[in-house]
């Protein structure tokens, strides 16, 4: 066995522990929600003291957002950024987006913190800011981006950009959810990539510009 796992935590490298932290807290956030999880909790699953977990954190506020800095917020960022720069057809481009963000919302772990925000958003709105500034409206402007190129450049039919990307991302983001929260796919199970395929069968014969006959 490795001697970094026999290591007690407390004798780590000390630029170790705020992913520690950070490890431990998605766990507990995942398994109890935010409000029910409190920082002893997080210490405790850390293996470090409550002092310890103020050495690096403000707040159990602070341990969120710096999770979505850490797991969710840098995708949405790439993806901003790749839009912006890319000359790719606009309906491979979707595709190659919409491929990672479904492979990475089928890991419960990274589906756990938007989870956490729609259950605890009425009582912690700054939650849902939070994800909001830093997740949403960057992914948001990225598909956007997107749809109106390819308006412009005649591959999709004129469309409202901004309604058609909510209209794309609901249903996403509500197939994970439903599956994990409610078991729907127990007795028949659906995998990532048969969710995605027809996801995109029926996104593309809406946004696609009919081909006309000579």
């Amino acid at each position: 066995m490795d001697d970094a796992e026999t290591e007690p935590k407390w004798r780590r490298r000390a630029d170790e522990r705020p992913d520690e932290v950070l490890d431990a807290a998605l766990k507990m956030f995942a398994r109890n929600g935010f409000a029910a999880t409190k920082v002893e909790d997080i210490a405790s699953e850390a293996g470090l003291s409550k002092g310890a977990i103020y050495r690096y954190f403000s707040s159990k506020e602070d341990i969120f957002e710096s999770l979505v800095n850490r797991a969710i917020a840098p995708m949405a960022e790439r993806t901003l950024e790749l839009v912006e720069t890319s000359n790719e057809d606009p309906e491979k481009l979707l595709r190659a987006i919409f491929s990672v963000i479904t492979m990475r919302l089928s890991d419960p772990l990274t589906l756990a913190l938007p989870r956490v925000v729609l259950q605890e958003a009425g009582r912690f709105p700054h939650l849902a800011e939070t994800y909001r500034r830093q997740v949403l409206d960057k992914g948001i402007a990225a598909f956007e981006m997107i749809v109106k190129r390819g308006i412009e450049t005649g591959h999709f039919r004129p469309v409202n950009a901004r309604l058609a990307i909510r209209n794309v991302l609901g249903p996403m983001l509500a197939h994970f959810i439903l599956g994990q929260i409610f078991q729907i796919d127990r007795d028949a199970p659906v995998s990532t990539e048969e969710f995605l395929e027809s996801h995109l069968d029926i996104l593309m014969n809406g946004l696609l510009k009919p081909q006309t006959g000579d």
